[in-house]
């Protein structure tokens, strides 16, 4: 069944251990691409595309890629790109776009479906993203389109070794009502 959505929000962590061997069942991997997808997106843009790895092989070649992330052995990996869409031009003559909103959004709800399911993951961007250019290396291998950049490894199991959750500040340092 798994949990409700503040429970997941709550409960989900930056897991940087080791996997249990288990396999994520494609239905699970479905469940969690959707969340993704069901995101907000800038103007409907709809500029984050996704890819689960779930071949083991293929799992080793992207995390030799990514040799630095602590997450080397998880039994599966939904692989996050992005695609540069201008959503309008500003008063000015700016292009915006949303592709950073957009991939944040659908990478939070993937994480909190992640946890739902009871499986553990790292939102792994700056491995991906870094001067070293590991996440056109990992692209190359997964046929990415030269229009999309992948921009985001999100490692999928369940956690071997026990939960390290960092502190977080109190709700009453963090929030206000109606002025500072």
């Amino acid at each position: 069944m798994g949990m409700d959505f503040f429970e997941a929000s709550a409960e989900r962590f930056s897991y940087r251990g080791s996997y249990l061997p288990d396999a994520v069942p494609r239905s699970d991997l479905e469940r969690i691409m959707q969340a993704g997808l069901d995101a907000p997106s800038g103007c409907n843009k709809q500029t984050t595309s996704l890819i689960a790895v779930d071949d083991p092989a293929l799992l080793a070649q992207i995390f030799a890629i990514m040799e630095k992330t602590p997450s080397k052995n998880a039994p599966a990996a939904v692989c996050v790109t992005t695609k540069r869409i201008v959503a309008y031009k500003d008063g000015w003559g700016n292009e915006r776009c949303y592709g950073v909103q957009d991939y944040s959004a659908a990478i939070e709800n993937m994480l909190l479906a992640i946890t739902a399911l009871g499986y553990a993951s790292c939102w792994i961007e700056g491995y991906v993203t870094d001067a070293d250019e590991q996440g056109k290396r990992i692209a190359a291998l997964l046929g990415v389109p030269e229009e999309e950049s992948l921009i985001c490894v999100l490692p999928i199991g369940r956690a071997a070794d026990p939960a390290k959750r960092v502190r977080k500040k109190p709700f009453e340092e963090r929030t206000h009502f109606n002025h500072w």
